[in-house]
Protein backbone atom coordinates (compact mmCIF):
# COMPACT_ATOMS: atom_id res chain seq x y z
CA UNK A 1 0.00 0.00 0.00
CA UNK A 2 0.91 3.31 -0.70
CA UNK A 3 2.89 5.39 1.98
CA UNK A 4 3.81 8.71 2.71
CA UNK A 5 7.94 9.41 2.64
CA UNK A 6 9.74 9.18 5.75
CA UNK A 7 12.30 12.02 5.48
CA UNK A 8 15.83 11.81 5.66
CA UNK A 9 15.70 8.47 4.52
CA UNK A 10 14.65 6.93 0.87
CA UNK A 11 12.36 4.11 0.45
CA UNK A 12 14.97 1.66 0.17
CA UNK A 13 16.21 3.09 3.40
CA UNK A 14 12.95 2.55 5.05
CA UNK A 15 13.00 -1.09 3.79
CA UNK A 16 16.00 -1.59 5.19
CA UNK A 17 15.55 -0.05 8.93
CA UNK A 18 12.21 -2.32 8.53
CA UNK A 19 13.94 -5.47 7.93
CA UNK A 20 16.70 -5.01 10.51
CA UNK A 21 13.75 -4.53 12.91
CA UNK A 22 11.79 -7.11 11.96
CA UNK A 23 11.17 -10.77 14.46
CA UNK A 24 12.51 -12.58 11.62
CA UNK A 25 15.55 -11.17 11.16
CA UNK A 26 16.71 -11.43 14.91
CA UNK A 27 15.91 -15.23 14.72
CA UNK A 28 18.49 -15.58 12.53
CA UNK A 29 20.68 -15.22 14.98
CA UNK A 30 19.85 -18.57 16.47
CA UNK A 31 19.39 -20.37 12.97
CA UNK A 32 22.26 -22.31 11.64
CA UNK A 33 24.42 -21.78 8.74
CA UNK A 34 26.54 -25.15 9.06
CA UNK A 35 27.21 -25.59 12.49
CA UNK A 36 24.36 -26.16 15.35
CA UNK A 37 24.72 -23.72 18.44
CA UNK A 38 25.96 -26.36 20.49
CA UNK A 39 28.90 -26.21 18.32
CA UNK A 40 30.42 -23.51 19.55
CA UNK A 41 29.89 -19.38 19.43
CA UNK A 42 32.25 -18.51 17.16
CA UNK A 43 30.93 -20.46 13.85
CA UNK A 44 28.63 -17.95 11.68
CA UNK A 45 24.80 -17.89 12.37
CA UNK A 46 22.44 -17.22 9.39
CA UNK A 47 22.23 -13.78 11.15
CA UNK A 48 26.74 -13.35 11.01
CA UNK A 49 26.19 -14.27 7.54
CA UNK A 50 23.73 -12.05 6.22
CA UNK A 51 25.96 -9.33 7.98
CA UNK A 52 28.85 -10.01 6.28
CA UNK A 53 26.70 -10.46 3.33
CA UNK A 54 25.22 -6.88 3.05
CA UNK A 55 29.02 -5.45 3.76
CA UNK A 56 30.51 -7.30 0.67
CA UNK A 57 27.46 -6.25 -1.13
CA UNK A 58 27.50 -2.85 0.12
CA UNK A 59 31.39 -2.22 -1.14
CA UNK A 60 30.36 -3.64 -4.39
CA UNK A 61 27.08 -1.50 -4.95
CA UNK A 62 29.06 1.97 -3.99
CA UNK A 63 32.19 0.65 -6.98
CA UNK A 64 29.63 0.13 -9.00
CA UNK A 65 27.62 3.43 -8.00
CA UNK A 66 24.34 1.22 -7.32
CA UNK A 67 21.93 2.46 -4.81
CA UNK A 68 23.56 1.13 -1.25
CA UNK A 69 20.67 0.92 0.75
CA UNK A 70 18.69 -1.16 -1.90
CA UNK A 71 21.12 -3.67 -1.87
CA UNK A 72 21.67 -3.70 1.47
CA UNK A 73 18.18 -4.20 2.29
CA UNK A 74 18.18 -7.20 -0.17
CA UNK A 75 21.32 -8.71 1.50
CA UNK A 76 19.90 -8.59 4.88
CA UNK A 77 16.98 -10.15 4.13
CA UNK A 78 17.94 -12.89 1.86
CA UNK A 79 17.87 -15.46 4.30
CA UNK A 80 14.82 -14.72 5.95
CA UNK A 81 12.96 -17.76 4.72
CA UNK A 82 15.21 -20.29 5.96
CA UNK A 83 14.25 -22.99 8.45
CA UNK A 84 15.89 -23.81 11.46
CA UNK A 85 19.28 -26.63 10.76
CA UNK A 86 20.43 -25.16 7.52
CA UNK A 87 19.54 -26.87 4.01
CA UNK A 88 18.85 -30.23 5.95
CA UNK A 89 15.72 -28.28 7.42
CA UNK A 90 14.37 -26.99 4.38
CA UNK A 91 14.86 -30.46 2.59
CA UNK A 92 12.68 -32.36 5.15
CA UNK A 93 10.43 -29.50 5.54
CA UNK A 94 10.17 -29.34 1.65
CA UNK A 95 9.17 -33.21 1.41
CA UNK A 96 6.39 -33.28 4.41
CA UNK A 97 5.19 -30.48 2.70
CA UNK A 98 5.03 -31.96 -0.97
CA UNK A 99 1.34 -32.97 -1.03
CA UNK A 100 0.49 -29.19 0.30
CA UNK A 101 2.93 -27.48 -2.50
CA UNK A 102 6.19 -27.99 -0.72
CA UNK A 103 8.27 -25.43 1.06
CA UNK A 104 10.96 -22.77 -0.34
CA UNK A 105 12.87 -20.91 1.56
CA UNK A 106 12.66 -18.01 -1.63
CA UNK A 107 8.52 -18.01 -0.93
CA UNK A 108 9.24 -17.96 2.35
CA UNK A 109 10.69 -15.25 2.81
CA UNK A 110 7.98 -13.40 -0.17
CA UNK A 111 5.45 -14.72 2.90
CA UNK A 112 7.12 -13.01 5.92
CA UNK A 113 7.72 -9.75 4.64
CA UNK A 114 4.10 -9.78 3.00
CA UNK A 115 2.38 -11.53 5.40
CA UNK A 116 3.52 -12.80 8.36
CA UNK A 117 5.17 -10.13 10.27
CA UNK A 118 2.41 -8.47 12.34
CA UNK A 119 4.11 -5.10 13.37
CA UNK A 120 2.21 -2.24 11.65
CA UNK A 121 -1.21 -1.53 12.45
CA UNK A 122 -2.37 -0.64 8.82
CA UNK A 123 -1.04 -3.81 7.07
CA UNK A 124 0.71 -7.18 8.03
CA UNK A 125 4.10 -7.93 6.47
CA UNK A 126 6.65 -4.99 6.31
CA UNK A 127 5.33 -3.37 3.32
CA UNK A 128 8.57 -3.06 1.00
CA UNK A 129 9.12 -1.44 -1.86
CA UNK A 130 7.99 -2.86 -5.67
CA UNK A 131 12.40 -3.05 -5.97
CA UNK A 132 12.74 -5.12 -2.88
CA UNK A 133 9.88 -8.08 -3.39
CA UNK A 134 11.17 -8.19 -6.92
CA UNK A 135 14.86 -8.50 -5.98
CA UNK A 136 13.80 -10.98 -3.16
CA UNK A 137 12.15 -12.92 -5.45
CA UNK A 138 14.49 -12.65 -8.17
CA UNK A 139 17.62 -12.51 -7.05
CA UNK A 140 19.07 -15.21 -8.63
CA UNK A 141 17.54 -14.64 -11.90
CA UNK A 142 14.15 -15.11 -13.71
CA UNK A 143 11.37 -17.48 -12.19
CA UNK A 144 9.67 -18.13 -15.90
CA UNK A 145 10.78 -17.83 -19.16
CA UNK A 146 9.00 -15.45 -21.91
CA UNK A 147 5.97 -18.32 -22.92
CA UNK A 148 5.49 -18.28 -18.58
CA UNK A 149 6.66 -21.53 -17.91
CA UNK A 150 8.38 -22.36 -14.98
CA UNK A 151 12.40 -21.56 -15.18
CA UNK A 152 15.61 -22.57 -13.47
CA UNK A 153 15.18 -24.30 -10.06
CA UNK A 154 11.29 -24.59 -10.63
CA UNK A 155 11.42 -25.70 -14.03
CA UNK A 156 10.10 -29.56 -12.83
CA UNK A 157 8.64 -28.42 -9.38
CA UNK A 158 6.24 -25.46 -10.54
CA UNK A 159 6.37 -21.76 -9.09
CA UNK A 160 5.68 -22.16 -4.95
CA UNK A 161 2.01 -20.79 -4.53
CA UNK A 162 3.21 -17.85 -2.73
CA UNK A 163 4.63 -16.51 -5.33
CA UNK A 164 1.88 -16.92 -7.86
CA UNK A 165 -0.36 -15.43 -5.77
CA UNK A 166 1.52 -12.45 -4.80
CA UNK A 167 2.42 -11.69 -8.42
CA UNK A 168 -1.21 -11.89 -9.44
CA UNK A 169 -1.91 -8.82 -7.28
CA UNK A 170 1.55 -7.42 -7.89
CA UNK A 171 3.48 -8.03 -11.15
CA UNK A 172 7.25 -8.80 -10.19
CA UNK A 173 7.91 -9.11 -13.84
CA UNK A 174 8.78 -12.74 -13.37
CA UNK A 175 10.52 -13.19 -16.58
CA UNK A 176 12.98 -10.52 -16.52
CA UNK A 177 16.61 -10.34 -14.62
CA UNK A 178 16.17 -8.65 -11.65
CA UNK A 179 17.99 -5.21 -11.23
CA UNK A 180 21.85 -4.92 -10.53
CA UNK A 181 21.54 -4.29 -6.98
CA UNK A 182 20.32 -7.58 -6.48
CA UNK A 183 22.30 -9.46 -8.60
CA UNK A 184 24.69 -7.70 -6.36
CA UNK A 185 23.48 -8.70 -2.94
CA UNK A 186 23.08 -12.64 -4.62
CA UNK A 187 26.92 -12.75 -5.92
CA UNK A 188 27.75 -11.32 -2.48
CA UNK A 189 25.90 -14.33 -1.20
CA UNK A 190 28.09 -16.43 -3.12
CA UNK A 191 31.28 -14.50 -1.78
CA UNK A 192 30.74 -14.54 2.00
CA UNK A 193 29.66 -18.10 2.19
CA UNK A 194 32.68 -19.55 0.17
CA UNK A 195 34.78 -17.20 2.09
CA UNK A 196 33.73 -17.54 5.40
CA UNK A 197 33.20 -21.45 5.40
CA UNK A 198 36.88 -21.92 4.91
CA UNK A 199 37.18 -19.50 8.17
CA UNK A 200 34.25 -21.94 10.03
CA UNK A 201 35.59 -25.09 8.17
CA UNK A 202 39.22 -24.68 9.54
CA UNK A 203 37.68 -23.68 13.39
CA UNK A 204 35.93 -27.04 13.36
CA UNK A 205 38.90 -28.78 12.40
CA UNK A 206 37.19 -30.73 9.43
CA UNK A 207 40.47 -29.71 7.39
CA UNK A 208 43.50 -28.33 8.01
CA UNK A 209 45.42 -24.91 6.59
CA UNK A 210 47.63 -27.03 4.32
CA UNK A 211 44.46 -28.81 2.16
CA UNK A 212 43.83 -24.97 0.93
CA UNK A 213 47.40 -25.44 -0.78
CA UNK A 214 45.69 -26.96 -4.02
CA UNK A 215 42.91 -25.13 -4.27
CA UNK A 216 43.14 -22.19 -6.82
CA UNK A 217 41.84 -19.13 -4.93
CA UNK A 218 42.30 -20.16 -1.64
CA UNK A 219 45.54 -21.56 -2.36
CA UNK A 220 47.04 -18.70 -3.84
CA UNK A 221 45.86 -16.39 -0.85
CA UNK A 222 47.60 -18.89 1.71
CA UNK A 223 50.85 -18.56 -0.65
CA UNK A 224 51.26 -14.63 -0.53
CA UNK A 225 50.13 -14.70 3.25
CA UNK A 226 53.35 -17.11 3.80
CA UNK A 227 55.05 -15.36 1.64
CA UNK A 228 54.82 -12.12 3.13
CA UNK A 229 54.57 -13.04 6.67
CA UNK A 230 57.21 -16.49 7.32
CA UNK A 231 56.50 -17.52 11.17
CA UNK A 232 52.92 -15.95 11.06
CA UNK A 233 50.30 -18.24 13.79
CA UNK A 234 47.44 -20.46 12.67
CA UNK A 235 45.02 -17.88 13.24
CA UNK A 236 46.18 -14.56 11.92
CA UNK A 237 47.47 -17.18 8.87
CA UNK A 238 43.91 -17.78 8.43
CA UNK A 239 42.34 -14.29 8.44
CA UNK A 240 44.77 -12.94 6.51
CA UNK A 241 43.77 -16.04 3.95
CA UNK A 242 40.01 -15.31 3.77
CA UNK A 243 40.12 -11.74 3.34
CA UNK A 244 42.27 -11.85 0.80
CA UNK A 245 40.00 -14.79 -0.72
CA UNK A 246 37.25 -11.82 -0.13
CA UNK A 247 38.94 -8.94 -1.73
CA UNK A 248 39.89 -11.04 -4.66
CA UNK A 249 36.33 -11.90 -5.63
CA UNK A 250 35.01 -8.40 -5.04
CA UNK A 251 37.51 -7.05 -7.18
CA UNK A 252 36.66 -9.68 -10.10
CA UNK A 253 33.28 -8.82 -10.10
CA UNK A 254 33.47 -5.33 -9.98
CA UNK A 255 36.18 -5.22 -13.10
CA UNK A 256 34.12 -8.14 -15.11
CA UNK A 257 30.29 -5.83 -14.58
CA UNK A 258 32.28 -3.00 -15.83
CA UNK A 259 33.22 -4.72 -18.77
CA UNK A 260 29.82 -5.88 -19.23
CA UNK A 261 28.10 -2.72 -18.59
CA UNK A 262 30.33 -0.86 -20.99
CA UNK A 263 29.83 -3.75 -23.70
CA UNK A 264 26.28 -3.90 -23.69
CA UNK A 265 25.41 -0.10 -23.06
CA UNK A 266 23.24 0.12 -20.01
CA UNK A 267 22.29 3.04 -18.24
CA UNK A 268 19.15 1.92 -16.57
CA UNK A 269 17.51 -0.60 -14.07
CA UNK A 270 15.23 -0.86 -16.81
CA UNK A 271 17.80 -1.82 -19.22
CA UNK A 272 19.59 -4.02 -17.12
CA UNK A 273 15.89 -6.17 -16.57
CA UNK A 274 16.20 -6.43 -20.31
CA UNK A 275 19.08 -7.67 -21.07
CA UNK A 276 18.95 -10.92 -21.21
CA UNK A 277 21.69 -11.88 -19.07
CA UNK A 278 23.19 -11.17 -16.04
CA UNK A 279 24.72 -8.13 -15.77
CA UNK A 280 26.51 -9.14 -12.54
CA UNK A 281 29.20 -11.82 -12.48
CA UNK A 282 32.21 -13.17 -12.24
CA UNK A 283 35.03 -13.56 -14.93
CA UNK A 284 35.09 -17.21 -15.98
CA UNK A 285 38.53 -17.46 -14.50
CA UNK A 286 37.10 -16.82 -11.04
CA UNK A 287 34.25 -18.48 -12.15
CA UNK A 288 36.13 -21.81 -12.86
CA UNK A 289 37.97 -20.74 -9.44
CA UNK A 290 35.04 -20.47 -7.64
CA UNK A 291 33.43 -23.32 -8.73
CA UNK A 292 36.31 -25.53 -7.81
CA UNK A 293 36.63 -23.76 -4.02
CA UNK A 294 32.86 -24.79 -3.18
CA UNK A 295 33.35 -28.29 -4.47
CA UNK A 296 36.40 -28.43 -2.26
CA UNK A 297 33.97 -27.18 0.47
CA UNK A 298 31.41 -29.50 -0.28
CA UNK A 299 33.42 -32.55 -0.10
CA UNK A 300 35.48 -31.75 2.92
CA UNK A 301 32.44 -29.76 5.00
CA UNK A 302 29.09 -29.58 3.53
CA UNK A 303 29.56 -33.69 3.32
CA UNK A 304 31.29 -34.15 6.49
CA UNK A 305 30.22 -36.99 8.44
CA UNK A 306 30.29 -35.12 11.57
CA UNK A 307 28.35 -32.25 9.79
CA UNK A 308 25.46 -35.09 7.79
CA UNK A 309 25.56 -37.22 11.68
CA UNK A 310 24.02 -34.06 13.16
CA UNK A 311 21.89 -32.97 10.17
CA UNK A 312 20.00 -36.00 9.78
CA UNK A 313 19.39 -35.81 13.31
CA UNK A 314 18.25 -32.57 12.89
CA UNK A 315 15.60 -33.00 10.31
CA UNK A 316 13.94 -35.90 12.72
CA UNK A 317 13.36 -32.58 14.87
CA UNK A 318 11.50 -30.82 11.69
CA UNK A 319 9.82 -34.40 11.19
CA UNK A 320 8.38 -34.72 14.65
CA UNK A 321 7.26 -31.54 15.38
CA UNK A 322 5.10 -31.24 11.76
CA UNK A 323 3.49 -34.75 12.79
CA UNK A 324 2.84 -33.45 16.21
CA UNK A 325 1.32 -30.17 15.13
CA UNK A 326 -0.57 -32.13 12.24
CA UNK A 327 -1.87 -34.41 14.63
CA UNK A 328 -2.96 -32.13 17.62
CA UNK A 329 -3.84 -28.83 16.84
CA UNK A 330 -3.90 -27.87 20.25
CA UNK A 331 -0.72 -28.35 20.71
CA UNK A 332 0.36 -25.40 19.02
CA UNK A 333 0.62 -21.72 20.98
CA UNK A 334 -2.50 -19.71 21.67
CA UNK A 335 -1.50 -17.36 18.68
CA UNK A 336 -0.58 -19.81 16.49
CA UNK A 337 -4.29 -21.33 16.69
CA UNK A 338 -6.29 -18.36 16.16
CA UNK A 339 -7.98 -18.68 12.52
CA UNK A 340 -6.36 -22.60 12.42
CA UNK A 341 -7.90 -23.89 9.36
CA UNK A 342 -7.85 -27.81 10.75
CA UNK A 343 -10.75 -28.38 8.50
CA UNK A 344 -8.61 -27.35 5.43
CA UNK A 345 -5.86 -29.87 5.65
CA UNK A 346 -3.59 -27.95 2.97
CA UNK A 347 -4.08 -24.57 4.63
CA UNK A 348 -3.48 -25.94 8.27
CA UNK A 349 -0.32 -27.75 6.82
CA UNK A 350 0.89 -24.08 5.44
CA UNK A 351 0.14 -22.48 9.19
CA UNK A 352 2.04 -25.56 10.62
CA UNK A 353 4.99 -24.89 8.11
CA UNK A 354 4.80 -21.26 8.55
CA UNK A 355 5.40 -22.10 12.59
CA UNK A 356 8.10 -24.91 11.89
CA UNK A 357 9.92 -22.67 9.50
CA UNK A 358 10.13 -19.58 12.09
CA UNK A 359 11.54 -21.56 14.68
CA UNK A 360 15.23 -20.95 15.75
CA UNK A 361 17.15 -23.91 16.12
CA UNK A 362 17.52 -23.75 19.96
CA UNK A 363 13.32 -22.98 20.12
CA UNK A 364 12.68 -26.33 18.03
CA UNK A 365 14.85 -28.45 20.20
CA UNK A 366 13.18 -26.91 23.10
CA UNK A 367 9.70 -27.68 21.72
CA UNK A 368 10.77 -31.23 20.70
CA UNK A 369 12.51 -31.82 24.06
CA UNK A 370 9.05 -30.67 25.68
CA UNK A 371 6.64 -32.72 23.82
CA UNK A 372 8.66 -35.70 23.46
CA UNK A 373 10.87 -35.45 26.61
CA UNK A 374 14.00 -36.59 24.09
CA UNK A 375 17.04 -34.58 22.87
CA UNK A 376 17.85 -36.40 19.71
CA UNK A 377 20.70 -33.82 18.47
CA UNK A 378 23.32 -35.37 21.26
CA UNK A 379 22.07 -38.88 21.94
Amino acid sequence: MSEPDSPPRTPFARDRDRIIHSSAFRRLKHKTQVFVYHEGDHYRTRLTHSIEVAQVARSIARALGLDEDLTEALALAHDLGHTPFGHAGERELDRLMKPYGGFDHNAQSLRIVTRLERRYADFDGLNLTWETLEGLVKHNGPLIDAEGNPHGPYREQGLPEAIIEYAEIHDLKLALHPSAEAQVAAISDDIAYNAHDIDDGLRAGLFGVIDLGDVPLAGEALSDVLRRYPGIDTQRTVHETVRRVISGMIADVIAETLVRAQAAGVTSSDEVRHLGKPLVGFSPQMTEKNRTLQSFLSGKMYKHPQVTEIMGRAQRVVRDLFEAYQGDPGLLPPNWREGSFTDDRSRFARQVCDFIAGMTDRFALDQHKRLFDLDPLFR
